[in-house]
């Protein structure tokens, strides 16, 4: 029995501390970008502080079971305020590495203490062979069913305000189970202060329950200079929505999507320049775009017969159907019945999609991190190109042209090796700043592309801001900020990633 305690102790810290990296690298996301680096770096760090945590277990020689019992509640502590301490110190500090990684560090010395000591206790009870494979086996076991519940259930159901809290409550759990099943063999003297500590704990951990929510939200206020209004954490990302006057911001993990108060700026030069050049614009496709802004412009053409838009994240589309805020935004386009939305990944829908388009808009967020440089890849392309219509066209968002230089110009590079007749074009957009798209054509020649956006009209489209006047002023650049030799510029490709190094190395000193 007593045997059988230990390692169930062993099963759900396992599951506690899996679940504790996932959420720390789900954080370290948030706030500091780059996915692939973050999760690499703190289950990195996580694993060599559990090392260093095992080598520490070495010097203890007494009172195992007391510090075992210990050791469980300073985990459930720790891990049930590191999301709430790291959101409540965000508004009073750029430092969110040392918070993040801070906790890293700690919780996992404390984990790699556990399992060494938990072997030595059962080393009463089961020969060396059987007590090091069935202790290893239950730990790797609950990291499992860790990993099974932070997908499906933590992160998606609970978010990183209450996931923590009941990765906690199992740690709590089971001091308690070791202290009523293995309590008499607790030293006296250290028996009082064992409970004493177990009641503290909980009382904290109730009380974060409690004020979670309050304070995540004043640690999300204070990181936006506007009023949040919504928050919602998805299993893909984080969506805040501000709001200043009568205006409205949309933010994907702390990054600017939009603005109610120029949304327009961006969103019609990325619709109707290539609506306008296609001669038959039946079947569009939408790739991103979740907010259905560009979907509203798109309908605004008769022609038009089918809009598929392929959003990876349903929270977002969500939003853009049922929140009040975009449905007045959008004019509740994805309810057209025109509009269907599927919500998957849109390299994986390119892949297996048997459909033509006689357009196709492209509009991801930056391409900042690795997973994301792979939707602006010459492959990527060249799927589009495959399902596009012999007269068809893409745009594609491609970041700011004097911001990210290098990236701007890696992407245009990148559409053209992919079979494409290319131009780019930009817009001064007042809450972004300068941004830019790239225009790919499968039969119009590469010299006619700017003489031909330069002579389209939009009398017959109510657009708010763009006008034939316009479209010079979005087809010329002028002198270079930055000189850049274009031969030196590499094509992205899904297995030599260049953009999001391009992206990082921007001149993001002149934002």
């Amino acid at each position: 029995m007593k045997s059988n305690i230990l390692k169930l102790s062993l099963f759900a810290t396992g599951l506690s501390g899996i679940v504790a990296e996932y959420i720390l690298a789900t954080l370290a996301t948030y706030f500091l970008g780059d996915s692939i680096f973050q999760w690499t770096m703190i289950l990195s760090i996580m694993l060599f502080s559990m090392g260093l945590g095992s080598r520490i277990s070495k010097f203890i020689d007494k009172n195992l079971l007391e510090r075992f019992i210990l050791i469980e509640f300073t985990l459930s502590v720790l891990v049930s305020f590191c999301a709430l301490t790291t959101y409540f110190l965000a508004g009073a500090t750029v430092y969110h590495y040392l918070i993040i990684y801070g906790f890293s560090i700690i919780i996992g010395l404390l984990i790699g203490l556990e399992i060494p000591i938990v072997i030595r206790l059962n080393d009463q009870f089961e020969e060396l062979k059987v007590n090091v494979s069935a202790v290893m086996e239950k730990d790797y076991y609950g990291s499992l069913l860790g990993g099974i519940f932070f997908v499906f259930v933590g992160l998606p159901q609970l978010g990183l305000t209450y996931t923590p809290f009941v990765l906690g409550g199992v740690n709590l759990i089971v001091a308690f189970l070791l202290l009523i099943f293995l309590g008499k063999l607790i030293d006296k003297r250290l028996l009082r202060f064992i409970q004493l500590t177990g009641l503290l704990v909980t009382t904290l951990i109730t009380l974060g329950v409690i004020f979670a929510q309050p304070i995540v939200q004043y640690g999300e206020q204070k990181q936006y200079k506007d009023k949040v209004v919504y928050t919602g954490q998805s299993k893909y990302q984080r969506l805040v929505i501000t709001q200043y006057k009568d205006n409205y911001w949309f933010y994907i993990n702390t990054n600017q999507q939009l603005s109610t108060a120029d949304e327009h700026m961006y969103h019609e030069p990325m619709t109707h320049p290539v609506m306008k050049l296609s001669e038959y614009p039946r079947n569009v496709l939408i790739l991103g775009g979740g907010d259905g802004c560009v979907a509203r412009e798109v309908l605004k053409y008769p022609e038009v017969e089918q809009v598929k838009l392929v959003d990876l994240d349903p929270m977002v589309t969500d939003l853009a159907k049922n929140n009040a805020i975009f449905t007045e935004m959008n004019d509740s386009a994805l309810w057209n019945p025109k509009v269907e939305v599927l919500n998957t990944d849109a390299y994986t829908y390119m892949q297996q999609t048997k459909e033509y388009y006689d357009v196709i808009i492209v509009d991801f967020p930056d391409p900042k991190s690795v997973e994301l440089a792979r939707l602006y890849s010459y492959e990527f392309y060249k799927l589009c190109y495959q399902q596009l219509r012999p007269n068809g066209l893409i745009i594609i968002q491609s970041g700011s042209p004097y911001f990210a230089t290098k990236a701007f110009l890696c992407i245009g590079k990148t559409l053209k090796a992919a079979g494409f007749n290319m131009t780019q074009i930009h817009n001064q957009v007042i809450t972004l700043g300068q941004w830019g798209w790239t225009i790919g054509a499968k039969n119009i020649p590469e010299d006619q592309l700017v003489p031909r956006l330069r002579s389209l009209h939009f009398d017959d489209i109510p657009t708010d801001w763009l006008n034939h006047d316009a479209m010079y002023h979005i087809t010329a650049f002028g002198k270079p900020l930055l000189e850049v030799d274009s031969s030196t510029i590499s094509i992205n490709k899904v297995h030599e990633p260049v953009l999001d190094g391009y992206y990082r190395q921007g001149n993001w000193e002149w934002y």
